[in-house]
């Protein structure tokens, strides 16, 4: 018997990247899971693909309701993975793009969480895990606004997480390092020298190479699992040690 067998969920952002390796990790551990997303195309079996925008309630609305039947009812687990890059100064991005990623990152978690709320309350085994990042904590050069759209993603964890303690529902956050997934590999396609761009995002990070995305999959599906059953109002780090170690310089 795997450990989340029986156990529905909900992963926002399913369709590629960590969202699609989280979700493929609960599935391998029992879990029945649904993917949503605005292209759920690349979602295969045993996975259930559901068209999703995170900016529209009545579509997040539609979408959970979908996915709680198609499931079979019932909901245990909910991931709020979906969210956009951006960089730049606090000068750099007009008004328009802080407006369109604070909706992605902060306001897609809320109407997500809203609409899976009434679900997770029946659930005997009940789990939030928000995707959040090292720009929370750590002050990265020409990150203002997505550093400002996480720093609120990991208040938020907080404050749902002593909101919901009483109705035996838990919330974490994971907060991964820089990742190697699409959108990191389109910025460094991007770059002026990708080769070099992406050797200085990896001397960042202590361990010297960037996080796969399966590597925060593990910790998103341990903090939604049974084991974790004492953990709520935690961050997990997956950052490859940049949050908390201070390496002197190598010769």
């Amino acid at each position: 018997m795997s450990e989340l067998d029986g156990l529905k969920a909900i992963v926002s952002g399913g369709g590629s990247g960590i969202g699609l390796a989280a979700a493929r990790m609960l599935a391998a551990r029992g879990a029945e899971v649904a993917c949503l997303d605005l292209d759920p195309s690349r979602v295969g079996a045993p996975l259930l693909g559901l068209r999703a925008d995170v900016t529209d309630q009545e579509s997040v609305d539609s979408a959970v309701d979908a996915a709680v039947a198609r499931l079979g009812g019932g909901l245990d687990i909910l991931v709020n993975n979906a969210g956009i890059g951006a960089q730049g100064t606090v000068e750099a991005n007009p008004l328009d793009e802080w407006h369109r990623v604070l909706d992605v990152n902060v306001l897609g978690m809320v109407r997500l969480t809203r609409a899976a709320l009434p679900h997770l309350r029946a659930s005997r085994a009940a789990a939030i895990v928000n995707t959040c990042s090292i720009a929370a904590t750590a002050g990265l050069p020409n990150r203002a606004l997505y550093s400002a759209s996480k720093g609120a993603v990991q208040s938020l964890t907080l404050a749902m997480a002593a909101d919901h303690v009483g109705e035996g529902i838990r919330v974490n956050c994971v907060n991964p390092g820089t990742a190697d997934t699409p959108w990191v590999g389109r910025l460094l396609a991007a770059a002026d020298d990708p080769a070099a761009e992406r050797a200085a995002l990896e001397a960042r990070q202590p361990m010297g190479r960037l996080v796969s995305a399966d590597e925060v999959a593990a910790a998103i599906a341990y903090l939604a699992g049974p084991a974790a059953g004492s953990t709520t109002g935690t961050v997990l780090a997956v950052d490859g040690g940049m949050q908390g170690l201070r390496l002197r310089p190598r010769p």
